[in-house]
């Protein structure tokens, strides 16, 4: 598995950086390695989806589960990914920190590859995480 954690400070209370990371519907405007959000079913606080990244336009199943103004966990349940991500709001004070866990590998054949695409999967995060941050504090 590949494990990577990115953590960005945003100048804004927990609220403001929480209205902008859990419209999970809107997560290509900001994740570039997702080209596509498909929602299938929803019941109360998990939502199954299919998503498209960018990898060879591959299709993903996901079920996310919120935990309102802490965390989005999006677990990878069928597709070229097995793993999860996990979006977490921190309250500090007056700001908030953004973190990023992802704990992943590829599957089947492509399995070899994870480590090669470890870097990918951190500088997109780094870049996401860059661009809501740069939203919430315009």
């Amino acid at each position: 598995m590949a494990t990577i954690e990115v953590k960005v400070k945003i100048n804004a209370p927990v609220e403001k950086v929480w209205t902008v990371v859990s419209d999970i519907d809107n997560e290509p405007k900001f994740w570039k390695g997702t080209k596509e959000v498909r929602n299938i079913s929803k019941n109360e606080n998990t939502i199954n989806r299919e998503i498209t990244i960018a990898f060879r336009d591959q299709k993903c199943m996901q079920e996310v589960t919120i935990d309102p103004m802490k965390q989005i966990h999006a677990k990878f349940t069928k597709g070229i990914i097995n793993g999860e991500k996990i979006v977490s709001v921190i309250p500090e004070g007056d700001e908030t920190t953004l973190q990023t866990v992802w704990d992943v590998k590829l599957t089947g054949m492509m399995s070899m590859f994870t480590g090669m695409i470890k870097n990918h999967i951190k500088s997109g995060t780094e870049q996401a995480m860059q661009s809501i941050k740069e939203e919430i504090e315009r």
